[in-house]
């Protein structure tokens, strides 16, 4: 991709998209496009097509999506249906039909079977029914995927879509309420040890499993990809590991100077029990994780306590 290449994120102001803004900001591109939701609201088709054929942004990245915790998707499932398909099915077609020269979807690791084999390889994709917590959302993120493989066997749109795992970092959502349980747990644990509080109570059990990715590093790889992959075809990327959400909340506590006990409420839902990717064609393609989890963990706490990367905090 030339410097000065037109490039369009959607969705710059989020967690990952501002991730991927300064990753190319970084690398010396001078022409992205961004829009807020204010200035082009991504569910409004003849909008959106106004906006491409306006500008003719050369690569696009939708990073843009309507996203949320346990609780906001399984209240919500048909907003989180309608809402991303609306996004997607704007973005995906006005590209294809503008021409773009390469076009990076994002999905996400709930597109899989709740029961799949661990850990969990492209090819599981539709082999049995998913996660009931988070399924409006994540038949979004199946249909946003196969639409770029459909479009690119059937008329040679070039696309590329990844599939991350959990994702935490900078710009992350904090809102107590729709937050997902990685910045949850950093809100929780620097409120309560600046508090000093006894105890903190927590959601489920604490004894599912969850990899987690720096989302700096996720940027990284749409970077990568973008440049070196020219195949339709879903591919995975993770940090390679899991752990509990027990050891996650022990790490963050630590981390945010909580010393006091955890109460785990079993009454409330833990989701899908383990959802490790399978992370080998990444890697086998040129490409892996940079940032360690504890060394992610302890940048998100500064930045928290610094009141920088976060939303709705």
């Amino acid at each position: 991709m030339p410097r000065d290449a037109k490039i369009f994120i959607a969705g710059h102001r989020g967690m990952v998209g501002s991730a991927i803004t300064r990753k190319f900001e970084r690398e010396g591109y001078t022409r992205l496009l961004k829009r807020t939701h204010r200035e082009l609201d991504l569910r409004n088709q003849q909008a959106v097509k106004e906006f491409f054929d306006l500008e003719r942004p050369e690569y696009v990245v939708l990073a843009s999506a309507k996203v949320g915790g346990i609780m906001a998707n399984k209240t919500h499932p048909a907003e989180f249906l309608v809402e991303n398909l609306e996004i997607q099915n704007n973005v995906i077609m006005q590209a294809f039909r503008t021409g773009v020269k390469k076009f990076c979807f994002l999905g996400s690791s709930c597109i899989y079977p709740c029961k799949a084999p661990q850990p969990i390889k492209e090819e599981y994709l539709l082999t049995g029914p998913l996660e009931p917590t988070n399924e409006g959302y994540a038949l979004a993120k199946i249909a946003g995927y196969k639409l770029c493989l459909y479009l690119s066997k059937e008329y040679g749109f070039p696309t590329v879509s990844l599939m991350p795992c959990n994702l935490y970092g900078t710009n992350d959502n904090y809102d107590p309420e729709n937050s997902h349980v990685f910045p949850a747990f950093i809100r929780r644990f620097t409120e309560a040890a600046a508090k000093q509080l006894p105890e903190v109570t927590l959601w489920g059990t604490g004894a599912p499993l969850r990899e987690f990715l720096h989302v700096d590093d996720v940027a990284d790889a749409v970077y990568y990809f973008l440049q070196n992959r020219n195949e339709p075809e879903v591919i995975n990327i993770g940090y390679g590991s899991d752990l509990s959400i027990r050891e996650l909340a022990e790490k963050i506590a630590a981390a945010a100077g909580f010393t006091g006990r955890l109460r785990w409420d079993s009454s409330r839902p833990d989701g899908m029990y383990r959802k490790l990717m399978d992370s080998t064609r990444a890697r086998s393609l040129g490409w892996s994780p940079k940032i360690s989890l504890d060394e992610g963990i302890a940048r998100t706490v500064r930045e928290y306590l610094a009141g920088d990367g976060r939303r709705n905090g």
